[in-house]
């Protein structure tokens, strides 16, 4: 089993291994003493793993119930997270039991979210079964749900007590949500390592996939670490983030992924960039050539100016300007303040 510590102020361990998933109740076990605790998942994933946990959670001596949301970004809400409240108040959870969020990143926001703020917050176990709830989401404490007027704009951090990946659970995605997941992997290697961008290139990723996990997470760690609340050096994981969000505002969270939104973030900050001699030539053909190998876009029709109008919604915004995301080369990125009065002429190319 390969472990990966994440020392922040309350520290947990991220556990990587097959199979992983139906000994989950003893994992769980050894973190917690609570006695309930409240599974939460979609309707997709409830078929694939939802006995296998909830046998395992039983078999450790937990007292274990279900709650079960309608897959996709739509229900990433508050009148969703309202639903789970209930659920766990009938269900007579304590501030002393525990939420296990069983799915990919929309679970893991939204079930991190409950715990967070039911009873002024109760721990809770990521068991993310998607490839971008593995190498990204689950790791690093962020929770929260979508509003009207934009993306994750409510939420909290809350540092999960366990991280369980079982790799195993990638052999049920449909090929959409493994090319999905490949956008944020591919953004791991722009922005802190060249040599890991170069092996995407090189090798098809689900071939080697482990040690793709573990090496991203490894990465988020080690960011996370130094700077856990997000006010420094952690922007740096939203590259190609800021337009991607802008793009999935204006689609109304339907059409485009989150994984396809971010890829045609990253191209697009980085042709910007690039055109103003901000980062080395030829880094973002290197980019759009890996996000097409992974079936991803690289380009949308979206309005420029729709664009820019949707990132002063963003979290990211504040003061008149945005932290973009930019890249000096591939492996080495910064962050460059940008006013929004110049966000749409910096970015139409």
């Amino acid at each position: 089993m390969k472990k990966v510590r994440v020392n922040t102020a309350k520290p947990y361990d991220i556990l990587i291994e097959r199979g992983l998933i139906g000994n989950i109740g003893a994992l769980v076990k050894d973190v917690t003493a609570a006695k309930k605790i409240t599974v939460i998942t979609d309707t997709n994933v409830k078929g694939y793993y939802a006995d296998k946990v909830m046998s395992s959670l039983k078999e450790s001596g937990f007292d274990a119930s279900l709650f079960v949301y309608e897959a996709g970004e739509k229900s990433k809400n508050l009148a969703v997270i309202g639903e789970m409240y209930s659920h766990m108040a009938n269900f007579g959870m304590s501030r002393r039991d525990i939420v296990l969020a069983l799915g990919g990143g929309v679970c893991g926001d939204m079930a991190g979210f409950a715990a967070a703020t039911y009873m002024r917050g109760i721990e809770f176990v990521q068991a993310p079964t998607s490839l971008l709830a593995q190498v990204d989401s689950s790791v690093g404490g962020k929770t929260g749900v979508d509003i009207s007027q934009g993306k994750n704009l409510v939420g909290a951090f809350h540092q999960p007590i366990l991280v369980v990946i079982d790799p195993d659970t990638l052999n049920t995605l449909p090929e959409h949500f493994i090319n999905d997941g490949m956008a944020e992997v591919i953004k791991y290697g722009c922005i802190k390592d060249s040599a890991l961008f170069s092996t995407l290139e090189r090798e098809n990723a689900m071939d080697i996939i482990d040690g793709i996990i573990e090496r991203c997470v490894s990465i988020k760690r080690d960011v996370v670490e130094r700077d856990e609340k997000e006010s420094g050096e952690r922007m740096l994981l939203n590259f190609g983030h800021t337009l991607g969000h802008s793009l999935e505002k204006i689609y109304n969270f339907e059409g485009l992924s989150h994984g396809e939104a971010v890829a045609v973030g990253m191209v697009m900050v980085t042709k910007a960039s690039e055109k103003a001699s901000l980062t080395e030539s030829g880094t973002a053909d290197r980019i759009a050539a890996l996000c097409k190998k992974y079936k991803l876009p690289v380009s949308d029709k979206a309005d420029i100016k729709e664009i820019a109008r949707h990132c002063a919604g963003d979290k990211k915004a504040g003061g008149g300007s945005v932290n973009l995301v930019l890249l000096k080369k591939i492996g080495d990125s910064y962050i460059k303040k940008t006013p929004l009065g110049e966000l749409e002429g910096f970015i139409n190319i």
